[in-house]
């Protein structure tokens, strides 16, 4: 189904509302849009600046850590802890399974 016929678009996510979304779903990959946050209101009559293309993060929760690859392709292994300090200021968007699943992930979901 697309979202011409009915599917709506996911909201914004938190760092802690994406971990909870990924522990659900038991290893599968997401792929989501880094929403940056708000920048500094500008002065009256000021042209606004064109609104940069966000960055696009996959994501899997396997066990207690966090597989995060990032534009440039690097993959990293991330606490939860460690996730919520590095991307806890950023909200998340267009969350897309990208059909890819852990090999074990599953296994080590949280109860």
């Amino acid at each position: 189904m697309s979202r011409a016929e009915g599917q709506r678009p996911t909201p914004d996510l938190s760092a802690p509302e994406l971990l909870a979304f990924l522990g659900a779903r038991g290893g599968q990959e997401y792929s989501v849009a880094l929403v940056t946050p708000a920048a500094p209101a500008r002065k009256k009559g000021q042209v606004p600046a064109p609104a940069p293309q966000r960055p696009r993060y996959c994501f899997t929760l396997r066990g207690a850590a966090v597989e995060a690859t990032g534009p440039a392709g690097l993959t990293r292994q991330l606490s939860q802890a460690a996730f919520l300090q590095v991307f806890g200021a950023h909200r998340f968007a267009e969350l897309t399974p990208t059909g890819q699943l852990s090999d074990l992930g599953p296994l080590f979901a949280a109860p």
